[in-house]
């Protein structure tokens, strides 16, 4: 079997790798230039192709399209997806002579788009997964080949989840690769009712809402810490990063609870949230 493959982030490498364990020719790799304003936390695809001698290229989106010759060229049984940021157009995808494949981080249909790991933390969600899906034109539309859920504990952040997340994506791989290795694809309804469409998030969005419930705004916490640019709040003129939090079931005594925002109590840093609950500020650092 061969195939071209688009990665980036863990889960490209770790889905790249487990695809040459399997014995499949990966004669092309699509990737991202990194990018210089943001922080690069996670392994790099590129490195990857260099120790196996993949050859790659880093196109930008609107050079898509130009692959389609070499595309057409390759010839490739599949063509799979892991992590990669540009949406594919549909005629690459239909150069995969069996199927194209995507990797998406959480059971689908819920939480289809981009940033699904934060999205599903942010709304208090208490598991994800990793689902591997056939691909057509409209992002995250196609059946269901195989899932897997993992747990997200009350105070995850998203790094913790993604990190769960990217191997429960091998798992699913793993799983699937002796039927793709014959060409078989096991399908299930991937019912869009079922769950909602979620685009990108920006840094801004991390600004946190003291009138939101402590839940909420712990959520959001999790949700955004670093490495990813972190909830941001005012105190005493500066701007200041969360980067961890944790629920309080009882307000120490000293907090005054009519006064929303950010109380400090004894060198202790605590929030005052909508709901008159209270989190504790375990770790913040000037923006």
């Amino acid at each position: 079997m061969r195939a071209v493959v688009f990665a980036y982030h863990d889960v490209g490498v770790n889905c790249l790798q487990a695809l040459l364990d399997a014995g499949i020719k990966v004669d092309l790799v699509i990737t991202h230039t990194d990018d210089p304003n943001e922080n690069i936390w996670f392994a790099s695809v590129v490195e990857l192709c260099k120790q196996k001698n993949i050859p790659y290229v880093q196109p930008l989106a609107n050079e898509l399209n130009a692959l389609l010759p070499h595309l057409q060229t390759l010839q490739p049984d599949y063509i799979f997806s892991f992590y990669y940021r540009y949406l594919i157009p549909a005629t690459l995808l239909a150069c995969a002579r069996i199927t194209a494949l995507n990797m998406h981080g959480s059971l689908l249909p819920k939480y289809r788009g981009r940033a699904p790991v934060n999205w599903a933390i942010l709304h208090g969600e208490t598991e994800t997964g990793a689902t591997l899906h056939v691909m057509e034109a409209k992002p995250d539309a196609g059946d269901i080949v195989g899932q897997e859920a993992v747990a997200i504990g009350p105070n995850d952040t998203a790094t913790t989840v993604f990190a769960k997340v990217s191997a429960a994506a091998v798992h699913v791989l793993q799983i699937a690769l002796p039927q793709l290795l014959l060409g078989q694809i096991k399908r299930l309804p991937n019912n869009l009712k079922q769950g909602s469409y979620f685009g990108g998030r920006k840094p801004a969005d991390g600004k946190v809402d003291w009138s939101q419930t402590a839940q909420s705004i712990h959520n959001l916490i999790r949700a955004v810490a670093p490495p990813y640019p972190g909830a941001f709040t005012t105190w005493q003129g500066r701007q200041m990063v969360i980067a961890s939090s944790i629920l309080l079931a009882l307000p120490p005594p000293q907090i005054e609870l009519s006064e929303l925002g950010v109380q400090m109590v004894d060198n202790q840093v605590f929030g005052i949230c909508g709901d008159r609950q209270v989190i504790q500020i375990l770790h913040w650092y000037p923006a």
